[in-house]
Formats: structure tokens, C-alpha cells, sequence
């Protein structure tokens, strides 16, 4: 069961064409191309019972923390195959656990479609939340400097004075 759990992993980031690593046979990482969050490093391990998805998403906000916890425990509700969790450093993953025997291709590229889903749509929510002062701040220093603030264009309709 575990050779096959591995081989259809193998199979699904080949045929996804997704560059992937195989660190140790049954554990694989990858990289999800996403549009807000233009890369989401995603691991699956094979394990004895079970496939392991993890995910890291953003580092420990910097203010507003209760905030933000609770806006991914909301989202929590509404998800598939993973959920919101925090390390003790207070950093933001994606992790999810499914048994080996649902292990098939529809099966593993729905859960790297969900990881993708939700690591690229909350990216800008969970910036604008916990990361609001330093954006700020950013924004101000590239304005002042004569710098472009493209990379902030997401966050232009809170950052620019009415």
C-alpha cells in the first residue's frame, strides 16, 4: 500500500508538471504556483496508516494576532482535506492527514488544488490583518524614495490617502 500511495503521488506532480523532490522514498516536495502568494512550498509524506499534507503559508503575524487566528479558525469550517494550524513559533501552515486506501490521483490533485485554493486566496487577507504597519510602512518609504510600490498594488485600496 505504501509503494503504491507513493507511486501515485510520483504520478500526479509528474503529469501536473509541478517540480518536485523526492527526499527519501514516500516524501515529496513541491512547489504550488499561486497568484497572490506566488509560491506555496507543499510536502506529502507517505506513512504507515495515512498521507501527510503540510504546507507553510505565512510567519507569525506581526500584531492583530488574535485577528487572524480567528479569521483562518473561521475558515477552518468551510475547508477540504486541510486545515489552518499554527507552530509554536505562531507561523501559519496547511495540514491535513488522509488515509492511505483514498489515496488516488482525483484524490491527491483535489488536495493539492485545495492547498493551492487556500494558501493563495488568504495570502492577502492574512497580510492586511497581521501585517498592516509594516505595509504601510514600506509603502511610505518606497513613495518617499521615488520607488515603485507595484509589488503593494494589492493592498492600494487601504494604502493610499483618501
Amino acid at each position: 500500500m505504501r509503494v503504491s500511495a507513493a507511486d501515485v503521488i510520483r504520478q500526479v506532480l509528474t503529469e501536473n508538471e509541478l517540480d518536485f523532490t523526492e527526499t527519501t522514498p514516500g516524501s515529496f516536495a513541491a512547489d504550488l504556483p499561486g497568484e497572490r502568494k506566488l509560491k506555496t512550498g507543499v510536502s506529502l509524506t507517505v506513512g504507515a496508516q495515512a498521507v501527510h499534507v503540510h504546507a507553510f503559508v505565512a510567519r507569525r503575524p506581526d500584531e492583530n494576532h488574535e485577528a487572524v487566528y480567528r479569521w483562518l479558525l473561521e475558515r477552518n469550517l468551510k475547508m477540504y482535506g486541510v486545515a489552518f494550524a499554527i507552530d509554536h513559533h505562531g507561523d501559519i501552515h496547511l495540514d491535513g492527514r488522509v488515509p492511505l486506501h483514498a489515496i488516488t490521483p482525483v484524490e491527491v490533485d483535489r488536495l493539492l488544488g485545495a492547498v493551492l485554493e487556500y494558501a493563495d486566496s488568504s495570502f492577502n487577507t492574512i497580510l492586511e490583518l497581521g501585517f498592516a504597519t509594516s505595509i504601510r510602512r514600506e509603502y511610505e518609504w518606497r513613495i518617499a524614495r521615488g520607488e515603485s510600490t507595484r509589488n503593494l498594488d494589492a493592498f492600494k485600496g487601504w494604502l493610499e490617502p483618501r
